[in-house]
């Protein structure tokens, strides 16, 4: 059943423009803040990955030529991994997968790759329970591994645990990204462009190009759709479906899990790629649910996106279609629809644009959440907490 809104919904502008106890009568002050800063931070972490010692840090790891790339994370942080294992595959040359901290712990011998390997763990906090008995059993059983932590928090466990480890690096963003909220915002849009360092060790100053021109093309989606995406948040809907392919597929999970966590569970969130939603989840979308679609730059991928979406509203099927990218042809869009189109993200590399997907599901989901008269900054109160609390750990699997 739709969830009719509650109270009157503010726009971007305005509540960027509220008073501290305006932000704070509302509950959404820190993520406000965190989703706000994202193009100035993302200039940040680029300048932190031009930094000669972290260049020499990070091309230290490839000297060692890993066989495999393993990203690992909990959440948000493994969604991170998903955006960037594609891109690190392919301009690395390296096989490289997303594998959940949770998996590693429970399933290592059967799903981390042997032989020369580099684990990836990506934290905002550092302190998921997960997260550090992960790298302690691969350190124990693994020992043709090493390991680069990327991490917002310069005391967390990941960042401080393993000092006196040669085989553990450590790459610390801005405290600032270390979001307050309860949910993970600029921490995961920096922590996809902290890890899309690796591709760039050789390459000058790509970083800081390529953040400075996703930083721009987020402030173009902030001030010029940042009110269509916050009606479209206060619409009545329980349901919305997210749609990506490759490293954007990646932001769709990332952007789906947006709305479940802000909504508090009222909105119901599926994501999919494009070519797997033929395969039985289109029957969900027999309701007047948004969808919400990524569209790719590169022209063979996008193909294949546009048959579906053509497909989509040829059925009937769905509600108002919410399309993000660049050069959207007009046909896709319909009577309340809404195209957000980036002028310049096809010259982002893939895990970029990935970032700037995923800050409209951000800004989407802020919308629904306060449509729905709940706090941003701390949804689901009694139910979930910023840093997964602690539980029990039951050792390794047995053998190594």
């Amino acid at each position: 059943m739709p969830v009719k809104p509650s109270v009157t919904v503010p726009t971007l502008e305005s509540l960027k423009a509220a008073s501290p106890a305006e932000q704070a009568r509302l509950g959404c002050a820190d993520t406000v803040r965190e989703i706000l800063q994202q193009p100035d931070t993302w200039r940040d972490t680029a300048s932190r990955l031009s930094d000669p010692t972290t260049q020499a840090m990070l091309r230290e790891l490839l000297a060692t030529q890993p066989e495999h790339i393993v990203l690992t994370g909990s959440g948000s942080s493994v969604y991170v991994g998903e955006c960037l294992a594609p891109v690190l595959q392919e301009g690395l040359g390296i096989p490289a997968q997303a594998i959940a901290a949770g998996t590693l712990l429970t399933h290592r011998r059967g799903t981390l790759p042997k032989g020369r390997g580099l684990l990836i763990s990506i934290a905002r906090s550092g302190d998921s329970p997960e997260s550090a008995s992960v790298v302690d059993q691969v350190l124990e059983a693994e020992p043709d591994y090493q390991h680069l932590v990327v991490t917002c928090n310069v005391q967390g466990q990941l960042a401080t645990r393993y000092r006196n480890e040669p085989r553990v690096r450590v790459m610390q963003l801005s405290p600032r990204t270390n979001d307050r909220s309860l949910v993970m915002t600029s921490s995961f849009t920096n922590l996809v462009l902290g890890g899309s360092g690796l591709l760039h060790v050789h390459g000058g100053n790509a970083d800081a190009s390529l953040a400075d021109l996703a930083a721009n093309i987020v402030t173009h989606l902030f001030e010029r759709y940042g009110d269509a995406l916050a009606q479209q948040g206060a619409a009545d809907f329980d349901a919305a479906l997210y749609l990506g392919s490759g490293a954007a597929f990646g932001a769709a999970r990332e952007a789906a899990l947006k709305m479940l966590e802000m909504s508090g569970g009222a909105v119901s969130a599926m994501c999919e790629t494009y070519l797997g939603l033929r395969h039985g989840p289109m029957s969900w979308l027999d309701r007047p649910c948004p969808v919400v679609a990524f569209l790719s730059s590169a022209p063979a991928v996008r193909a294949y996106e546009l048959d579906l979406l053509r497909e989509i509203a040829r059925k009937k099927l769905g509600g108002v279609r919410i399309v993000v990218g660049e050069a959207i042809p007009t046909d896709l869009i319909g009577p309340g629809d809404v195209a957000v189109e980036l002028p310049g993200l096809s010259r982002l590399d893939e895990a970029q644009q990935a970032m700037v997907h995923v800050v409209a599901g951000q800004v989407l989901a802020l919308f629904r959440c306060l449509s729905l008269g709940q706090q941003p900054d701390a949804p689901s109160q009694g139910v979930l907490t910023r840093v997964v609390q602690a539980f029990a750990i039951h050792g390794a699997e047995s053998g190594t």
